[in-house]
């Protein structure tokens, strides 16, 4: 299971982020990656992991892995916790503020591990 938003041509290294064990299904949860915040999503249902910023970026704070995760315009999205604005998981885009935009990363399962994609 594999979500990238990287393109096909970018060199990915995959690095260990934590144990599958950590997630928890439909619903977020938060782990380091070199001093950042970074909030994972596990939807089986739809077959797919998502790797995408902690910090809202209206608030500033560390919040978006305890959003809501739901669909809107047949996106799936997240609803951050505090202004409750919209972030697509498969880009960051903000559907409400279009200036607003979090960093997303390629992510998957990889055994009993979380795996993150970084370009090289």
């Amino acid at each position: 299971m594999t979500r990238s938003s990287t393109s096909s041509q970018t060199a990915l290294q995959w690095r260990p982020l934590c144990a599958r064990d950590d997630l928890v299904t439909n619903s977020g949860v938060v782990a380091w990656l070199d001093g950042e915040q970074v909030a994972l999503f596990h939807l089986p249902s739809e077959n797919q992991l998502f790797a995408i910023a902690n910090r809202d970026p209206k608030s500033g704070a560390n919040v978006i892995g305890r959003g809501i995760v739901g669909q809107l315009k047949g996106e799936l999205v997240i609803a951050s916790p505090l202004y409750k604005q919209h972030f697509r998981l498969t880009d960051g885009q903000c559907i409400e503020y279009p200036d607003q935009r979090l960093q997303v990363w390629p992510a998957r399962l990889h055994g009993d591990r979380v795996e993150i994609g970084l370009a090289v």
